[in-house]
Formats: C-alpha cells, sequence, structure tokens
C-alpha cells in the first residue's frame, strides 16, 4: 500500500501565510564560486538564496495583514529577520505543510537551500520518512523533486552536494549536532583535513539557507540560538504544536488544538477509565464491563471471581436481573452477603445488588492488584479494538490497536538458549484475545469479517517495536535523559518502515507493543485505540499519549477518510479511545489542565477588545475591520441574548444555540455572522474540545428489517435511492459579462498611505508608558499616497493575469477578456494596492462563478441505485436520553439527534398517525454536488390517503434564515432541488423544514 495525500485548504492557507509575506521578490538565486579549500584546481561552481529584496516595514504590515486575518494578535515588530512563526495541531500535517512551504517558496521565489532542524532522533526519522514518502506526490504537482539527507559529520561530501547543487536540497540536522559538547558535534565548526580544510559550517553559511525548525520549543535553549546564527540563514520558519509563550515569534498562522478537533481534521478523543472502589479483601471482586440495552430486559457483563479446581481465576458472563454471584462463584465467602444483581441501569450505567453496593461501568471493587489492572486494561483494549473493526471492516479501514509499555521484558523474553518468549503482558493479551473473541463471534452478522478473524490467530496478531541488540534480542535501548524518549534509529526505523504494510489487511498483526520512550516523531493514521501499560509512578504527558493516534484513518487505497469522504459523521468513524489506568474524569480533567497550558494565549472571555481592530468578511467575501461601533452592536447581541454573563463567560444557551445553528446578529451586522462566530470561537474553556467518555454510548442502531420490508418504505426507497452525476453547461461570454458588471460596480480598492510622523520623549512615568509607546507625544504627521512619492519597491512586477488564473481556477483567456472589460478608474485601481486588488477581484469573480455554476447544474440519473447497505453499515451510536431515543416508527430501533430539532421532529412524527415508516438519512447516501456531497436528513413515508403527497425528503432547520448566512449549505440545497426534480415523482417532495407542522402544510397542498 501507499499513502495518498490529497491538497487540504487549511495546508495551503498555511504555506501561503508564509510565502505571500515575500510578494514581489524576485525570481532568482544567487551563483558562485565554492570555496575549494587547499585545493587550488577545483572551481566548483554553487547556489545559495538571494536575499529579501522587501523592505522590512513592508514585511511587517503584510505579516499584520495575514496576522488580522488569521484572527492573531498583531506583531508589533520584527523579531529578527526573520522568524515566522506557525502552530499546527499533531496529527494535521505539520511535516507536510513545511515541505509544501518549501516547494512554494522555490517555485515564487528560486530559493533552493533548506536546513530542517529537530530536537530527536525521533522527529529527524519522520522527516525523512515523510519526505521519501510525499516525493512523487508533491513531483506530480511541481514537476520536481527535493534531494535530501540526514547530516552526518562522517559524510561531508553530501555538504558539498547541498552547495553545489541547484535543485531543490533539504539537510536535516539534530540540534545536538551542532550545539552538543562531543566531538562529533564539534566537526561542524572545525578545519577538517578530509574537507579540505575547509569548516563544514562556513559552507553551508554561503548558502544562505531558509532555517525551518521543527519542535523550537524543544530545540531552542540560548546555545542553540547562538549556533542557528552561525548557519546565516535567510530567515526561520518555526513549526509546533506548543510554542513556547515567550518564544512566539511573528506568529502568522494557527490551527491549534481547539482549531483542529472543531473543524474535524484529527480523530475525536474517547476515555475508557478504569477507577478502583473499595480495597478490603473482605469485598468481592467485580468488574461491570458494560450493560446491553435491546427491546428485551437489559443485561450486564459482569466479570468477578470462580473457584476453580486448584486456584481462583476471573470470569465473564452476561447477567440479568436476579443473577447470584454466589452460587455462580463456586459459593466464595467473599460474594456471601447478597451479591445478587437487583437492577440493571442502563440510563445511568450502574448495576445494583441486593447488599446496596453500586458498581458503575469502567469500575472495579474489591481488592485488585496492578497485575490484575493491567489484564483489565488489556481486555477493554481487544473489546474496543473489535467494536471498531466490526464497523469498519467492510469501508476497507484496517483497525490498529497501540500498547505502551515501560520493560520490554514485559513483552519478551529470553531464555538461556537466547529463545524467545512471551513477556507477562503479552501473555495476558492471548489469553484474553481468545476468550473476548469466543464471545464476540457470537453476535456477529458478517460472514466475511467472522472469516477475517477465524483467519487470525492470537499469536500472530500482535507484534513489538523495540531496539534490537546484536544477537537479534528486543531490548530496552537508549533513553534520553533529557526528553525521556528513546534514542534508538533502529527502533524508529522499524516502526516507520512497517507503517504502510500495518495498514493492510494481508499483515495480520493488528495490535502494536512498543516501548513508551517511542511516544513522539512518528504515529499511524490507522490506531484507534492507546492503551499505557505504565507502571503507577511513571509519567507520561496526556498529549503525547495521545498524540500517535490523532490523526484521521485511511482505507485499504491508502485514501484518508475526512470529512470529504464521510461528511459530518467523519469523526463517528475516526473516534480514538484511550484506555486508562485511571478514571474518566482524572484523565479527561488532566487532558484538559496540558490543553490549557498550550492554549494560554487564547482568549478565556469575550471582551470588548475581543472584536476589536479584526478583519471580517461577508457572505460575499468582502472584508472590513471592525469599528468600535459595531463592537458595541456585537457585545450588545451577546448580552441580551444571554451568550454570556457578567463576567464574559460563554454560556450554555450560547453553546447549544450555537450547535442548533441558531444564533442571529442584529440586521446591520447579519452579514458578518459566519466571521463573528469565528471570532468567538477562538475563546478556550473547557468545552472548546469533548473529550467524550466511552462507556456514555449504550445504544447501537440495529435496523428494524419488518420497517425495512414495509410497502411503504419499499415504495418511498424504490423512488429517491437513484444514483447520479451532474453537468455544468454555461455561456463562458454570458459569465464574463456578469463578472465584469460585478467588479465595476462592488471592486473598492484601499490606497497605500505613508505616514511620517514626528514627536519627542517629554518625560518617563512609568515601565509600561514606555513599553507601550504613550511617553512619546507626536507633535506632527503628514501623509502621502502612493501616487505621489517614488516606492521603494515600484520595481516589483506582479503577475496579475496568473495570480487570477491560480486562485479563480478560469483560463488565462477568460481573465483577460474580464480584465479588458473594466472601467478604466477600476482597472487603475490596481497600481494602488496590487495585492488588494487580486484578493477582492479573487472573491467578486468567484463569487459570481459559484452562483453561475448552481444555476446551471443539471442532473442525470445513472443505472446504478442505493443498495441496503447504505442502512446496514450505519456505525452510529448514542447514549439513550442523551442523544438517542427509542422508536417505533423509525427504521432503527433507536435514533441518534444531533439537535433538539431533529429530536423534537422525530417525537412528532412518532405520534403522528399518518406516518407509517421514517428514516434519519445515513451518511452514505447522497447527492453529489459541484460544491460537495449533500447528505439529506430525513425519509418520511406516509400512509396513502392520509396526505396528499405521500412521500417527503426533508432537512431540517432550527432557524430558517440562517441558511441565508451559509453559502455553501444553500448552494447544496439548491442542487438537491434539482435532483429531486429529475425523479420525475409527483407524489416525492423535497423542501426545507424547521417543524413537523411545516412539513404537514407542505404535503397537504
Amino acid at each position: 500500500m501507499r499513502l495518498q495525500f490529497k491538497h487540504q485548504k487549511f495546508q495551503q492557507d498555511a504555506t501561503n501565510a508564509v510565502c505571500d509575506i515575500f510578494a514581489g521578490q524576485p525570481y532568482s538565486s544567487i551563483n558562485y564560486r565554492l570555496d575549494s579549500g587547499d585545493n587550488i584546481v577545483l572551481h566548483d561552481n554553487a547556489w545559495a538564496n538571494a536575499k529579501v529584496q522587501i523592505d522590512d516595514n513592508t514585511i511587517l504590515e503584510r505579516i499584520n495583514k495575514i496576522q488580522r486575518e488569521n484572527q492573531i494578535a498583531v506583531s508589533k515588530k520584527l523579531e529578527g529577520k526573520y522568524n515566522l512563526t506557525i502552530e499546527m495541531e499533531t496529527g494535521v500535517g505539520k511535516t507536510y505543510t513545511y515541505i509544501k512551504t518549501i516547494f512554494e517558496l522555490n517555485k515564487r521565489y528560486g530559493w533552493s537551500k533548506f536546513i530542517i532542524v529537530v530536537p530527536s532522533v525521533a522527529i529527524r526519522e519522520s522527516v525523512y520518512k515523510s519526505l521519501q514518502i510525499t516525493q512523487e506526490h508533491f513531483a506530480q504537482e511541481y514537476s520536481k523533486k527535493i534531494r535530501f539527507f540526514v547530516y552526518n559529520s562522517q559524510r561531508l561530501n553530501e555538504i558539498e552536494s547541498f552547495a553545489s547543487d541547484n535543485a531543490i536540497n533539504a539537510m536535516i540536522i539534530n540540534s545536538q549536532a551542532f550545539n552538543a559538547k562531543g566531538k562529533d558535534a564539534r566537526r561542524i565548526y572545525m578545519e577538517l583535513d578530509e574537507f579540505r580544510s575547509r569548516k563544514p559550517i562556513d559552507v553551508i553559511a554561503k548558502t544562505n539557507p531558509i532555517l525551518i525548525i521543527d519542535e523550537p520549543q524543544s530545540v531552542e535553549g540560548p546555545k542553540t540560538k547562538e549556533g542557528l546564527k552561525k548557519f546565516n540563514p535567510l530567515f526561520i520558519l518555526r513549526y509546533s504544536a506548543t510554542h513556547k509563550k515567550d518564544s512566539i515569534y511573528n506568529m502568522v498562522y494557527r490551527l491549534d488544538a481547539v482549531e483542529a478537533y472543531n473543524k474535524k481534521l484529527v480523530k475525536r478523543i474517547a476515555v475508557k477509565g478504569i477507577t478502583q472502589k473499595g480495597i478490603t479483601a473482605t469485598e468481592g471482586f467485580v468488574y461491570l464491563e458494560k450493560i446491553n440495552l435491546s427491546e428485551k430486559a437489559p443485561t450486564a457483563m459482569l466479570q468477578f471471581d470462580v473457584k476453580g479446581a486448584t486456584t481462583i481465576r476471573k470470569k465473564t458472563m452476561k447477567v440479568n436481573e436476579g443473577f447470584n454471584l454466589y452460587d455462580n462463584s463456586g459459593e466464595l465467602d467473599e460474594y456471601k452477603n447478597n451479591y445478587v444483581v437487583s437492577s440493571i441501569n442502563g440510563k445511568e450505567d450502574y448495576i445494583e445488588f441486593l447488599n446496596g453496593k453500586r458498581v458503575y461501568i469502567g469500575q472495579v471493587c474489591g481488592e485488585v492488584n496492578e497485575e490484575q489492572l493491567r489484564r483489565i486494561q488489556i481486555r477493554e483494549t481487544i473489546l474496543s479494538h473489535l467494536d471498531m473493526e466490526k464497523k469498519l471492516y467492510n469501508k476497507g479501514i484496517k483497525v490498529l490497536s497501540l500498547f505502551f509499555i515501560d520493560e520490554v521484558s514485559h513483552y519478551k523474553q529470553y531464555d538461556e538458549a537466547g529463545q524467545a518468549q512471551n513477556g507477562i503482558f503479552a501473555k495476558m493479551f492471548e489469553e484474553e484475545y481468545e476468550k473476548v473473541l469466543n464471545e464476540f463471534q457470537l453476535d456477529l452478522d458478517s460472514d466475511s469479517y467472522r472469516e477475517y478473524l477465524e483467519n487470525i490467530s492470537a499469536n500472530k496478531t500482535h507484534a513489538g517495536y523495540f531496539s534490537i541488540d546484536k544477537k537479534g534480542h528486543m531490548q530496552n535501548g537508549k533513553i534520553s535523559k533529557k526528553e525521556n524518549t528513546s534514542e534508538d534509529v533502529d527502533a524508529y526505523d522499524l516502526i516507520m518502515k512497517d507503517k504502510e504494510r500495518l495498514l493492510s489487511f494481508d499483515e495480520p498483526v493488528r495490535f502494536i507493543f512498543s516501548h513508551s520512550a517511542l511516544r513522539e516523531g512518528w504515529d499511524n493514521p490507522n490506531v484507534f485505540q492507546i492503551c499505557t501499560l505504565k507502571q503507577s509512578n511513571s509519567e507520561i504527558r496526556k498529549r503525547q499519549e495521545v498524540g500517535r493516534g490523532l490523526r484521521l484513518c485511511v482505507n485499504q487505497k491508502g485514501e484518508r477518510m475526512d470529512e470529504t469522504v464521510w461528511g459530518e459523521d467523519v469523526q463517528d468513524i475516526n473516534t480514538l479511545t484511550i484506555i486508562a489506568s485511571e478514571s474518566y474524569d482524572s484523565f479527561a480533567k488532566a487532558l484538559q489542565n496540558e490543553l490549557a497550558e498550550v492554549l494560554e494565549n487564547r482568549p478565556k472571555v469575550v471582551s470588548r477588545e475581543l472584536f476589536e481592530g479584526k478583519i471580517i468578511k461577508n457572505n460575499k467575501g468582502n472584508q472590513i475591520i471592525i469599528d468600535k461601533d459595531m463592537v458595541d452592536t456585537i457585545y450588545y447581541d451577546l448580552v441580551s441574548n444571554k451568550y454570556i454573563d457578567r463576567k464574559g463567560n460563554l454560556t450554555d444557551k450560547y453553546y447549544e444555540d450555537r450547535k442548533e445553528d441558531n444564533i442571529e446578529f442584529s440586521p446591520e451586522i447579519k452579514e458578518y455572522t459566519s466571521s463573528i462566530l469565528d471570532i468567538i470561537d477562538s475563546i478556550y474553556n473547557e468545552k472548546s474540545i469533548d473529550i467524550a467518555n466511552a462507556y456514555d454510548t449504550n445504544v447501537e442502531l440495529k435496523l428494524n428489517a419488518e420497517k425495512y420490508n414495509m410497502k411503504e418504505f419499499q415504495n418511498l426507497w424504490s423512488r429517491i435511492n437513484k444514483k447520479a452525476i451532474y453537468e455544468v453547461e454555461f455561456d463562458s461570454k454570458d459569465f464574463i459579462n456578469k463578472a465584469i458588471d460585478a467588479l465595476n460596480r462592488k471592486l473598492h480598492v484601499t490606497k497605500i498611505y505613508f505616514k511620517i510622523e514626528k514627536g519627542q520623549l517629554d518625560k518617563i512615568k512609568s515601565k509600561d508608558d514606555l513599553l507601550s509607546g504613550t511617553a512619546f507625544v507626536k507633535e506632527k504627521r503628514n501623509e502621502y499616497d502612493s501616487k505621489n512619492i517614488s516606492v521603494a519597491n515600484s520595481s516589483v512586477k506582479y503577475d496579475l493575469v496568473g495570480k487570477l488564473v491560480e486562485s479563480t481556477g478560469l483560463i488565462r483567456k477568460d481573465i483577460v477578456a474580464i480584465l479588458v472589460g473594466l472601467e478604466k478608474n477600476v482597472f487603475n485601481q490596481f497600481k494602488n494596492n496590487p495585492e488588494e486588488f487580486i484578493i477582492k477581484a479573487t472573491n467578486l469573480i468567484n463569487e459570481e462563478k459559484a452562483t453561475t455554476i448552481i444555476g446551471h447544474v443539471e442532473y442525470s440519473l445513472l443505472d446504478k441505485t442505493y443498495d441496503i447497505d447504505v442502512f446496514t453499515e450505519n456505525t452510529l451510536k448514542g447514549k439513550l436520553d442523551v442523544n438517542a431515543m427509542k422508536t417505533r416508527k423509525h427504521l432503527y430501533d433507536n435514533l441518534v439527534y444531533d439537535s433538539k430539532v431533529e429530536r423534537n421532529f422525530a417525537t412528532e412524527l412518532e405520534t403522528s398517525d399518518k406516518v407509517a415508516v421514517y428514516v434519519k438519512l445515513p451518511n452514505k447516501f447522497f447527492i453529489p454536488t459541484p460544491v460537495g456531497r449533500y447528505n439529506p436528513d430525513w425519509a418520511i413515508a406516509f400512509y396513502e390517503g392520509s396526505v396528499k403527497h405521500i412521500y417527503f425528503v426533508a432537512e431540517t432547520k432550527g432557524s430558517m434564515s440562517s441558511i441565508e448566512l451559509r453559502t455553501i449549505e444553500k448552494s447544496k440545497i439548491d442542487c438537491a432541488k434539482k435532483y429531486f426534480e429529475k425523479l420525475k415523482s409527483d407524489d416525492v417532495i423535497y423542501d426545507v423544514v424547521n417543524s413537523y407542522d411545516e412539513l404537514l402544510n407542505i404535503i397537504s397542498k
């Protein structure tokens, strides 16, 4: 298998945030004579990055503009020449992004020398692997490849090639290679005989390389900072998910944990917490694994002690009310005191015994040692694995689980003859796997999945990834004392070399054991369960623990299973479950605290300062800067709608209405709602990231065969299950004329003004006055527009046509026709402010293009139809009475809802005597549109004769007016209307409604 990479907007945005700063920089590179050292015969050419030609004021203005657009605090000065900071959450493709930035900087400006500085062996090996596996992908886009290598003080010929080669070159180097005290670290600064009496650092510095620092918070100590200067960098790019607060230099892009999670760019996190209750030997050992809810009476999976012939062992059984542990344990005394199940509460997730003791899911009662806790963790990991695997196997997605351990001997041991034997955790795994699999297969419906499981033995489905000694034996390996991470190249090489192989169903390994020190620098997208079998006194940061499995999964073709594939259900498929050796509350709180540490730069409350001076867009893409009057309006709306309390904290009402898409602002700012909400969403609190309790989902949807076979549903389904394709045909002349008209009417570009201010320092009242600049008193100010002065960079040439072709997707001929058609005074605005002209012209052209395309969509029905697997492969789970409800008329036994509107709508359907059957349509049923897949909410069949139109497909919205604000969603709905018109069925109606009463009005007309 080869991993497939796709272009993603957020990665392009991060790339543009860096590259756009240097717009106008001439495309060039410097050719010079390479220092030949003591060899006077050699006269090799070398290539260096050309110096930045843009002045510092312009650079700072562009940084500030990008910061305002990205809702980032504006820099007051340049931090060096230049430091640019990019924050990207773990799992979203940070390395991919800076590799793309390398290509883009080369494409735009000709820069070709790059050095990637990393803090550890782990990250060094990861970067090298990323450059390998993305090589073909980027070669297709840029028709070039990067020549890359890892710096080695014994392979100095590679540095020679780095300087003399005129292609794109990237050197990966550990910070220890130039800032440590060892002999190897000093070689980079030494005149070496084998390097013709030259210093490697001098040859490197002559190329003016662009430095990319991966994880600068782990790299930049005082010594390293001094060392970096010796590379003579053109500028420095700094990439991390966790920058230090005092080292955020000119941040230009931020995609932090909150934003990545809420944009569904990483997996959802769920936690299975395991807690102890009662530790006396007199209390009976009981572990509640789960509660089963169905149409019948609830049952529970309970683990307890059972007397064997020679010893006491643990047994897991399905029990119901009245189950007597004393009788079923072989009459063990620990269960003599009324350990009879008196009730099973599926709503609050506990069972109760006649003696009054309650046990909640995930709770262990009675005396239990560490070994027993680890066994429970292993069993729970296997259960979660099989549960996820059952859902994803037929979707072509391989499920992996990862165990972190502290000692290799717990996994593998060697006898005196050197023969490998299972350690305690490997033994536990195989024993529990066999037990769980026997129970699990009883409930399987899929023959292909059953066959897959039967062909994999317990001893073949797990493998260890550890350092290997000279005898080929697994060992703990070298651990960095400073970072507590592994420094073994072979361990990382093994686990990353096997990355693609592990994703294939042909590879039987599904459970990975690895040393806890290998917790950074690698991940696998199909890790869905992580279990740390650590000693109680061993500390691993929660974010490091979850980081190995945050990336979205891939299928057997190597294709990323993101929102473009699964729509809004992407995190139902992509859920990472942590099997913790502590309670859910404890783990979630610790993770939230760690997130709060790295997100401390995010605002915690809503204030007027949060909005003032920010750039926002309306639904047509036009930008404005929020002034004080608009701030007052926004703040008044938030207070009057009870969205913030007196301290500025966001209320539960805000989060409820936000989820329901039901937030509205005053008419004068309504068109900016989307941008205003983006600013409010920058607030961080514990609700920003929902860390789910894995035990909270006690309902899994099961298809009701009786409902599916009803004639009313079959008649409805046969009318709407047609697959279709769309075509867009329109007159390009008509489009060009509309684009010209829109630009002539709406394109207004701000002139660039230069201010010259004079002032003096009268007196210093305080340090704060000095820091804020208020100690200086302004005396005089002159302003000049760009027509009246000679601009320093007037020689900068902009490829206007090329930029518009790139940003609109139109061909050059059409762009030229649009520009030629502009009124003279409109086109002349380009000279006043070229960059703003390009941005605003792009928005207006794209807006007109979207309107034209949607207006000319035509659907053609295919011979293909959607099959029953649309319904049988539904993977939704919920919690009863929280986001799930029992149903009588739904196609499934339960319904999982997303909002109060959906819950109320379903309740009305359930109680209506006119409704025969209905279904909340699964995500796999969709209508293709030019702006993405569209998945209608509901399909409803009414009894014949009860209403005029007996089949209805509905989209439910809490606020009809909010649809106007969401252009893409409105476009999808417009396309859906055209699709249903193509069905030519008079008795099938499609519409958007906000209640059942509104639906009745439509179908009764």
